[in-house]
């Protein structure tokens, strides 16, 4: 009795790590799957479609009401110390290098490592995977790739339209209700963000995609029969790849910004 939690705890140890394994495989089968052909073009722009315009009214919300908020925030924050001033700068600075990818991130993460892995899940269950491989129809080429594809590239730029409009919540609320000049207040924005700070968040931008579609891909092709599997799977996809999102985050952020 008293070596069952240490023997849980191994238990729970080697499950995570197996997990790791299989997913670092299977990482490595969708790289190799992405350099040789076919290429399933029309598979690749529906979930172009799918990951990236529909993708759109979230993110865009949800930048709009941050870029807002921040600039509330640090203009409280910069009042103990008299510097006001900065809130154009240290909004447009935190949503390019920071918010922007992070949330955006999340957000597609909720919505497409979910739906993704649901999609792929249901197939599974259906045979409809079994059927594809009778046709001589490889999985990983026709399911993985182009949705590991058009999510690496789709959520970039849903990264750049969510800064874009995260800038203009803080800028609204600094000129509405903080009593900012319109005109200083984007002379500030101009003058004190470089464009490292943009071409970071892009960069992590293209991270996150990529390891949304590939977790969301992943649990999806090892979802456990029935509802309860599908379900199952895509609870774990949108967690782990939630988890994956920090992560990396904080990997980029120490490799383009430490000192």
């Amino acid at each position: 009795m008293l070596l069952s939690p240490v023997a849980g705890l191994g238990r729970s140890t080697l499950a995570l790590l197996a997990m790791i394994g299989r997913m670092g495989l299977f990482f490595a089968q969708t790289l190799a799957a992405v350099l040789r052909p076919p290429f399933y073009l029309r598979e690749f722009g529906q979930a172009l479609w799918a990951i990236g315009y529909n993708s759109l009214p979230v993110v865009g919300m949800t930048a709009l009401f941050t870029g807002g908020a921040l600039a509330l925030q640090i203009y409280a924050g910069g009042s103990r110390f008299n510097a006001e001033e900065v809130v154009p700068s240290i909004v447009a600075i935190g949503m390019a290098r920071e918010l922007g990818p992070v949330l955006g991130g999340l957000m597609v993460a909720a919505r497409v490592a979910s739906s993704i892995a649901a999609e792929i899940g249901t197939m599974k269950v259906t045979e409809q995977i079994d059927a594809l491989v009778t046709l001589s129809t490889d999985p990983m080429k026709y399911l993985t790739v182009p949705r590991v594809l058009a999510a690496t590239i789709s959520v970039p730029v849903l990264v750049a339209v969510g800064d874009s409009i995260g800038i203009f919540g803080g800028y609204v609320v600094g000129t509405g209700r903080l009593g900012f000049n319109p005109a200083a207040y984007l002379k500030n924005t101009a003058d004190f963000l470089e464009m490292w700070d943009v071409t970071s968040g892009l960069i992590k931008g293209a991270v996150f995609g990529f390891l949304i579609a590939l977790v969301g891909c992943y649990f999806g092709m090892n979802s456990g029969r029935g509802a309860q599997g599908v379900g199952r799977a895509t609870k774990s996809a949108v967690v782990t790849a939630s988890v994956l999102i920090f992560a990396a985050n904080y990997l980029l952020t120490e490799l383009f910004f430490a000192a």
